[in-house]
């Protein structure tokens, strides 16, 4: 098997987007932590949500979520969902994407990659045994990201 360098850099480079809840009701959030592997023999995904932001409330609230890739050409919608809240805005309408509701939850037109998953683990960091500047850079202030992890259940490619 090929080792690609590239993958390191699929959320962090490219983004994606986060996205709990279903066709009664959604919201998504651009995000550039995530890490795909392998865990208790499952293929998973897992991505990182701070306890203020409103996709944080969907993510507890739901069995499944998504994590979509996007080309470069969704730069700025993506940036766009990244900064405006859904919880006082319909930011999906603003950026100009259109959701696909699927059977276990939202992804959107344009996609070239989305992964469902079955939420199978979350956990509240710690800062206490996080690196001192990395509690300096991400977390003035600020309540640690809870972290999910989800068995991908499906691939859907474009």
């Amino acid at each position: 098997m090929k080792f690609q360098a590239e993958s390191f850099e699929l959320f962090d480079k490219g983004w994606a987007l986060l996205t709990a809840g279903d066709r009664e009701g959604f919201n998504t959030m651009t995000i550039s932590w995530g890490a795909l592997g392998t865990l208790w023999g499952k293929p998973v995904a897992t991505v990182y949500v701070k306890p203020i932001r409103y996709t944080h409330e969907w993510m507890e609230k739901n069995d499944f979520f998504t994590v979509s890739f996007y080309p470069e050409t969704y730069r700025k919608a993506l940036s766009l969902l990244g900064t405006l809240s859904g919880r006082d805005t319909d930011k999906v309408a603003l950026a100009h994407m259109a959701p696909v509701f699927l059977e276990n939850g939202v992804t959107f037109e344009g996609a070239e990659r989305t992964l469902i998953c079955k939420k199978i683990y979350s956990q509240t960091l710690n800062m206490a045994t996080m690196p001192e500047d990395a509690v300096k850079k991400y977390y003035q202030g600020e309540p640690a990201h809870t972290m999910y992890i989800g068995e991908v259940v499906r691939i859907l490619n474009r």
